[in-house]
């Protein structure tokens, strides 16, 4: 069988949804499948509307096994805020009936991918799986293609579902359009039942969602230097870390905040930050007080190796994101026994069983978001057995052969898997 995936920021980007595709595909691939990935050029997620951003300069390669094409990334003239002003158009636009087809067209004006028509012609699939239902000017075009060729296609939209009470962001991932296709699709692999409840209520059919999630491997996530990381930053005293792209939605610049309230309060802790920084986050770390940056380590684009150590080294970790479908990094911190703090918002309350393997908080509170930490700071056989409790589970639930059997059930529902 030769699968396509369809992944807007893969390899070497270390986001989720590549992640996710990477294990999957290049599992395909042992066992005998061939699998071709349709990527971008675009290395940072602003690169989709930001010409500056980075982007990868090698178009064609192989990596374990797995075909690697990026397509350059088009976009209509303008400055880069006129991106996010098309989608906040579109998603008022989304409000009215009879709006899909438009919302279609819209979705394809910028950016745009030239060279997609030819890559999808110049080979026959046998499935096309794609992701990212937010990054539609991708996805779209896919669909329609498999429709054309009656191809089987499988979507995993990744939704961000926000704070409940609050689709201030859903709106962005359930557009008419957007529904429309995922309710058109063979199969739609959700992360979580409450990604899965959100869908089913604006019409996706729950007889085609698959609930799975994400995956860690413990024995390629341990082996961490925690004396090294301590080392090489000068930290002495308690670590509290986040890993995650470095944006306010993601928790990052709430988790400051939360440790600059603990930090009135006398602790001696230091957080440490990895991931890549958005142009947000970077202005609202440069207006901090020099006494705060002193206590904060900002990593970005830091090695697999040294986010291991630093995982090793904490002794609490923190994202508390309202854009995470699930947190593939919860699992990652469970491997060392970690106690965690998220956000109720987006898929985490279904990952996070607060006070079980895990604390949670509502997104943005500052206040509640340091109460979390210091506890957990100050009471060691609470952290320790809230970490021992998310290792566990990740050992029953999480580890990537039994999500990647789970998916392969997904593809063996629409094609023939064996050889």
């Amino acid at each position: 069988m030769h699968f396509l995936h369809v992944v807007q920021l893969y390899h070497p980007v270390a986001s989720g949804a590549a992640r996710y595709f990477a294990e999957v595909g290049e599992r395909l691939v042992r066992e005998g499948h061939r699998v071709t990935v349709l990527a971008t050029d675009a290395y940072d997620l602003e690169f989709f509307w930001d010409a500056r951003k980075r982007r990868i300069e090698v178009l064609e390669q192989t990596h374990n096994g797995v075909q690697i094409v990026r397509l350059p990334v088009w976009r209509l003239p303008g400055p880069p805020i006129a991106y996010p002003i098309l989608r906040r158009l579109m998603v008022e636009l989304a409000r009215l009936p009879g709006s899909t087809a438009l919302l279609r067209r819209m979705a394809m004006l910028t950016p745009r991918l030239p060279g997609l028509p030819r890559a999808l012609a110049a080979v026959r699939f046998d499935l096309i799986h794609a992701t990212n239902i937010t990054l539609d000017f991708a996805v779209v075009p896919v669909f329609e293609h498999a429709r054309r060729t009656s191809t089987p296609f499988i979507c995993t939209p990744f939704v961000h579902i926000g704070s409940p009470g609050d689709d201030s962001l859903l709106r962005y991932y359930a557009m008419r359009h957007q529904v429309d296709l995922l309710a058109r699709s063979q199969r739609v692999i959700t992360m979580t039942g409450l990604e899965a409840d959100a869908l089913a209520q604006r019409g996706v059919p729950r007889t085609i969602m698959r609930r799975i999630g994400v995956g860690v491997t413990p024995a390629e996530v341990l082996g961490g230097d925690g004396a090294r990381f301590r080392a090489e930053q000068q930290i002495a005293g308690p670590l509290v870390l986040y890993i995650g792209a470095l944006a306010y939605d993601k928790g990052a610049i709430p988790a400051v905040q939360a440790m600059q309230r603990l930090w009135a309060q006398g602790s001696d802790a230091t957080l440490a930050l990895i991931g890549a920084p958005l142009d947000q986050f970077t202005h609202f770390h440069a207006r901090l007080p020099a006494a705060d940056q002193a206590r904060i380590r900002v990593l970005p684009y830091a090695p697999e190796q040294a986010k291991r150590d630093a995982l090793a080294a904490a002794d609490v970790f923190t994202m508390p994101s309202r854009t995470d479908t699930f947190g593939i990094v919860y699992l990652e911190a469970w491997c060392y026994g970690l106690p965690v703090v998220g956000a109720r918002a987006g898929g985490v309350p279904d990952v996070i069983d607060d006070g079980e393997d895990g604390l949670l908080v509502p997104f943005g509170d500052a206040e509640a978001t340091a109460a979390a930490i210091g506890r957990l700071l100050r009471d060691r056989d609470l952290a320790h057995r809230l970490g021992a409790a998310g290792q566990a589970k990740l050992l029953r639930q999480f580890t990537w052969d039994r999500i990647y059997a789970q998916v392969r059930a997904v593809y063996s529902e629409l094609v023939p898997l064996e050889l």
